[in-house]
């Protein structure tokens, strides 16, 4: 942990995006505790209703995110957070108005246009980031952001299922609201750094969707890395723990408590993934692919270890296993791509890893809610176990890719360092 207070000490500027990530965070379980809860209230449990909330999460940035990417690294990417931030506070509150069952609708809709937003702000956050810290400082930069996703998730599903019981629903999402303007008035403070190569200039800024897709058919080194994240997303984690939570392994008020325990199992594991693998990586680009076949292993064993959990208990410890490969393989994934991808094509190429994340959650979602409404909440390990055996053709895709990217001729000189192989 010294290494990471070091670099938020050298970086004030990083770590007042930090901070602004730690208390929007917050603000996001609070959210995910209440609407979830109020939706499986309002629909009487339904696994399609549930996933439609999931759905109207994920959805968004495959429509959003090519423009999104575009205006990214077209325009400044501070204002672009902060006007995101404001608008999503606007978003919460009107969630308010959802008081009923015949109220569904808005709750869907609200989620929608929120994750709009997201879909803005997630990519932006990761472009900024190589203009707030030197290059050798990036693998730790985005630990610590993963890490501190992590332990908020821990903290703030907790606490956010301990508020939503006690308080309510509405209490859950005003807080959620002012956690974004805070988050807002953060990143206000922020001065970003002149782009490490000068030879960038203002002019070589923008672009359109189709050149970031000729940038990463050029580089297929750089493409490859968008199938990580992708990958990694087949099954949809969130359906099954909402299952869990409010079917399965009931505690508290609409299993409230539940989902507390099994979101803050999720936040542990996603501490431990790189925390532990770190201490195997050398801050190459070759080791940490090779740290991300590892990543894959952790899923397919957590996702069997969830479908032979038969109490709440072996639920959550699967959940720690299953988190600590996604965490990995989320973190390693990022910084390869800042590491390797010139400026001036950092938005779109998130944006576009974004799209992938989002099309495998959409339809994992999408055929996991089918298959809890067809075979019964009760029958969520038999789709956990499904899922596990479903996982082990990421991992043997990944493991090809880099057989074969380690095995390939150079790729050519770019305008700034490609990816390495």
């Amino acid at each position: 942990m010294t290494a990471y207070f070091q670099l938020l000490r050298r970086n004030p500027d990083f770590a007042r995006l930090w901070i602004a990530q730690v208390i929007s965070l917050l603000g996001d379980w609070f959210n995910v505790i209440a609407l979830s809860a109020l939706v499986s209230e309002y629909s009487g449990g339904s696994g399609m209703a549930i996933s439609g909330l999931l759905i109207a999460r994920f959805l968004p940035p495959l429509v959003v995110s090519p423009l999104a990417g575009v205006l990214i690294d077209r325009f400044d990417r501070k204002r672009l957070l902060i006007l995101s931030d404001v608008l999503r506070a606007i978003i919460i509150l009107l969630l308010l108005f959802a008081t009923g069952p015949d109220m569904l609708w808005l709750i869907y809709l609200l989620t929608v246009i929120q994750f709009c937003l997201s879909a803005l702000f997630e990519p932006g956050r990761s472009a900024i980031m190589p203009s707030l810290v030197q290059p050798d400082d990036l693998l730790k930069a985005n630990t610590l952001g993963n890490v501190t996703w992590s332990v908020m998730l821990a903290f703030g599903a907790m606490a956010g299922g301990a508020v939503t019981a006690a308080l309510g629903t509405a209490a859950a999402l005003v807080i959620d609201a002012l956690t974004f303007l805070v988050s807002a008035w953060f990143i206000t403070q922020i001065k970003t750094r002149p782009e490490p190569a000068a030879a960038v200039s203002a002019a070589h800024r923008g672009g359109s969707f189709r050149e970031g897709l000729r940038y990463l058919a050029q580089h297929p080194a750089s493409a490859a890395l968008l199938f990580v994240k992708l990958g990694l997303s087949i099954g949809n984690v969130d359906s099954l723990i909402i299952a869990y939570g409010t079917i399965l392994f009931v505690v508290g008020e609409s299993g409230t408590g539940s989902l507390g325990v099994l979101y803050s199992a999720f936040g542990v594991g996603a501490v431990l993934g790189p925390a532990l693998l770190n201490r195997f990586s050398d801050g190459s680009v070759r080791t940490l692919r090779r740290l991300v076949i590892v990543g894959f292993v952790l899923v397919v064993i957590g996702w069997l270890l969830m479908g032979s959990a038969a109490g709440l208990w072996v639920a959550a410890l699967a959940l720690i296993v299953r988190s600590m490969g996604g965490s990995v393989n989320w973190t390693y994934s990022s910084t390869m791509i800042q590491m390797g991808t010139p400026d001036r094509f950092l938005g779109r190429v998130f944006s576009l890893d974004w799209v992938g994340f989002s099309l495998a959650q959409t339809i994992s979602t999408l055929i996991i809610g089918l298959l809890l409404d067809t075979l019964g909440g009760h029958n969520a390990p038999v789709i956990a176990l499904g899922t596990g055996i479903v996982s082990i053709i990421p991992l043997a895709v990944w493991w090809l890719i880099v057989h074969r990217l380690e095995h390939a001729a150079p790729e050519p000189a770019a305008a700034a360092s490609p990816v390495e192989t």
